[in-house]
Order: structure tokens, then sequence, then C-alpha cells
């Protein structure tokens, strides 16, 4: 009876070795870093359309930015245009998790929507995490203190603007671009 109940013991203690070993991957090894990004997909959501009553409306566009060239261009020339804004950083692991789909979305309308992509970061590092993701969306580049027709919002955050210059969208934190409500919104708004 005491070799059974001692090898039950070694098998539980060996599973409680594993499975330690399994929760510390996610803090010392690359492993963690990719589970914790899929965790953050998973239980990220789908944005809310706001009400037409409820919707503000820029009335400025002016908003001076730089682009992935460090040029400064400004704002302006999306006015009259739908518009996708995210404010991101390359070193916050809900904005790394957003990004796919932001990917995707920028994807399937590129050529019918103008997409900034913000960061208040410095080149380098946002280049190579460009690099490193294989994304191709546009950065744009925040000069900080300088007047913006929204509201500047922790990354990561989101804003879609109709050619009214409507937000149709705000979302604070992730979400889900990837998806038929989004893609539904952008396909009406785009006529």
């Amino acid at each position: 009876m005491s070799i059974s109940n001692n090898m039950k013991v070694s098998r539980k203690t060996i599973l409680n070795i594993l499975f330690m070993a399994f929760v510390l991957s996610f803090f010392v090894t690359p492993l963690g870093y990719y589970g914790k990004i899929l965790l953050n997909q998973i239980f990220s959501f789908r944005p809310e359309v706001i009400e037409v009553a409820e919707q503000q409306q820029i009335s400025d566009y002016n908003w001076k930015l730089k682009n992935a060239n460090w040029e400064f261009f400004n704002f302006e020339k999306s006015k009259g245009n739908v518009v996708f804004i995210n404010f991101w950083a390359s070193w916050r692991l809900p904005c790394a998790a957003e990004l796919k789909s932001i990917q995707n979305l920028y994807d399937k309308y590129k050529n019918k929507v103008d997409f900034y992509i913000i960061t208040d970061e410095e080149r380098l590092p946002v280049e190579e995490f460009m690099k490193e993701n294989k994304f191709t969306f546009p950065v744009t580049y925040l000069i900080i203190g300088e007047r913006s027709p929204l509201t500047i919002l922790e990354p990561p955050s989101s804003y879609i603007i109709d050619k009214e210059g409507n937000i149709q969208v705000k979302q604070k934190g992730i979400a889900d671009w990837d998806n038929n409500t989004i893609y539904n919104l952008l396909n009406e708004l785009t006529k």
C-alpha cells in the first residue's frame, strides 16, 4: 500500500512541477510573450458604434503630425474622408496584441479609408517592431504638445470618423477590429 501511495504522490509532484514550469515560462521566455499576446487577442471584443444622437463632430482638422519618413504633414488632408485612428506603443502588450487585427483591417480598406496608426515613440524602435511583426500599415508619429482635434487617449485606443467628421467609434483599450460589425460600418461609410 505504501509504495502505491508514494507513486501517486510522486506523479502529483511531477505534475505540479510541470505546471509551475509552464507558468514560469510566461514570465521568462518568448513563449510567455506570445502566450500573453494570444490571451489579449482572445479577450478583445469588437468595438461599439456610437448612437447617432450621441456622436460628436470634429470641426477643426488642423493637426500637425509626422509620417513614417519623419516628414511633417497636416491631418487636414483627410477632411472629407473616412478615417481610422489608433494610438499605440510598441512596448505595450495590449497594443501589440491589437495590431494584427488592425493590419487585417488596413489590408481590406487601405484604398477606401485613411489610416493613422499613431505613436509618440522614437523612429528606430518603431521601425524594428514593424519589421519584426511584418506590419505594413502606415505609421504616424505624434508631435508632443501639438494641439489635436481629438482627445489623445492612452494606448491602445482608436477612433473611426466619417466623411462629415462625426466620431462613429471611440474605443478605449484593446479591441478586435477584424469583424463584420466594423466591416459593415466601413462599407456603409465609404459608399
